[in-house]
């Protein structure tokens, strides 16, 4: 990995380098994406088959579209026994930390006569994608499914793209079996958001989609964004550690190769206080990537977007935690939960030397669905108010109304809304009022 002094410019750089990975970034695939759009959308069905066997190799139809119970049965004798013994103790983590997010209607009653207050609903029906292939992640469908389950969706509907003989990945399967999706149709790619976004024969309509895909999945939800919600457009994966001296150097390359491995795009960046703990992992860096087996693609996203930004001191070091707004961040220092203060911008913050990343990947709890590209500045992670509507409740009586209906009326005619004014005015018994040339209200009328 390259070691760089850490500058105002060399920040600067960095944060450029980083945005270019944003899907903003590809819009050669817009037309491809826009085009597939349109066919399922008017095509539905009929359009939604013909890409499957065009892209996956499967001929899909009305009859084999959706994944039976007894495939998804079969699945967990496909899985080691271990493996789904794991997936329901992380789900039940899962499901009580998110359980603990769940907020009530409330309602306010003031001695006037006035009634305020919010009004929370389950939104009604969610469609989760989720990635096939080498990209199936289970642990993935456990993060969307349950934060939407734990909100109370009345039906939860998957899509995953088929294998050319059809199957599924059983790990998948089994996740969303435990996690509590409602129906789960063999349909990936751009026509499956289409199908989900705008409804077909075999797919119904949801109302907001969420879950990971590749960059045709990601422009595919950016452009049906307004017909129904999105979580997210999702970036490549990225990992910021922030670390002093008294950090362990083999534990810090080992963390920054955890998500190196995603894909050539993925981002791994060590900020240090220390220069010889910036030479140290380069060390540990060079041996691990002769014992993993996806060494080639670290190797190249190292090359690409990894980073060892050697900092003057701790304060500079945390300007650029917060201007580079990592979707995960690992602060290895002496005090973390002090220096955690400090921090403004991250997806997921993790503290001390053992709570690294995959902790939050498969089993602690939090959702590992995180803002990427710097949007840390301004998203959260996927939690269960993504899967709530709020409305606002208000109710006045006569006497409430009464004694404050002339301040609402002079707001409204100061913005030139006579008609709001008006609503308001009929209730005692005016007339409504205008406005002369000059901009004076005047009753008319009279």
């Amino acid at each position: 990995m390259r070691i760089v002094r850490l500058t105002e410019e060399t920040k600067r750089d960095i944060l450029s380098d980083l945005l270019k990975r944003s899907p903003n970034n590809y819009s050669q695939y817009e037309d491809t994406v826009k085009e597939i759009i349109e066919k399922v959308r008017s095509g539905r069905d009929r359009a939604l088959f013909e890409y499957t066997l065009k892209f996956d190799g499967f001929p899909l139809n009305e009859d084999n579209i959706k994944v039976t119970r007894q495939e998804i049965d079969e699945a967990y004798g496909r899985l080691d026994p271990r493996l789904v013994e794991v997936i329901r103790k992380a789900s039940e983590n899962i499901r009580r930390f998110h359980t603990k997010q769940l907020r009530n209607s409330w309602f306010e009653a003031g001695e006037d006569g006035t009634i305020l207050g919010m009004k929370i609903t389950p939104i009604e029906r969610v469609g989760v994608y989720v990635p096939g292939g080498k990209a199936a992640y289970p642990s993935s469908v456990l993060m969307n499914v349950i934060p939407a389950k734990v909100a109370g969706v009345d039906e939860i509907v998957m899509t995953t793209p088929p294998a050319a003989d059809g199957s599924v990945n059983p790990g998948t399967l089994v996740a969303a079996d435990i996690a509590g999706a409602d129906v789960i149709y063999r349909a990936g790619g751009a026509q499956a958001i289409a199908a989900m976004a705008f409804g077909t024969e075999s797919i119904p309509k949801v109302d907001k989609i969420t879950g990971p895909g590749n960059i045709f999945v990601a422009l595919a939800k950016k452009a049906v964004y307004g017909h129904v919600s999105i979580d997210s457009i999702a970036g490549p994966s990225e990992i910021l550690v922030l670390a002093d001296d008294t950090a362990d150097s083999e534990y810090v390359a080992a963390d920054l190769l955890s998500q190196a491995e995603h894909d050539e795009l993925a981002s791994a960046i060590l900020i240090t206080t220390s220069q010889r703990l910036a030479e140290q992992v380069c060390g540990h860096v060079e041996r691990f990537l002769g014992q993993l087996t996806r060494a080639e693609i670290i190797r190249k996203s190292l090359e690409n977007y990894g980073y060892i930004l050697v900092a003057e001191n701790m304060d500079d070091a945390l300007d650029a935690v917060n201007e580079i707004a990592s979707e995960h961040l690992e602060i290895l220092t002496k005090d973390p939960f002090r220096v955690m203060t400090k921090v403004r911008n991250a997806g997921a913050i993790f503290l001390g030397e053992y709570s690294s990343e995959p902790l939050g990947d498969y089993f602690a709890g939090p959702n590992h669905i995180l803002p990427t590209n710097g949007t840390a500045r301004f998203f959260s992670p996927v939690n269960v108010d993504d899967f709530l509507k709020k409305s606002s409740i208000i109710s006045y009586s006569r006497e409430a109304l009464e004694k404050i209906h002339q301040d609402i009326e002079i707001f409204a005619e100061s913005e030139g809304l006579t008609a709001h004014a008006n609503s308001i005015r009929v209730r005692f018994g005016q007339e409504p009022s205008g406005a002369d040339g000059k901009g004076r209200t005047i009753k008319t009328g009279q």
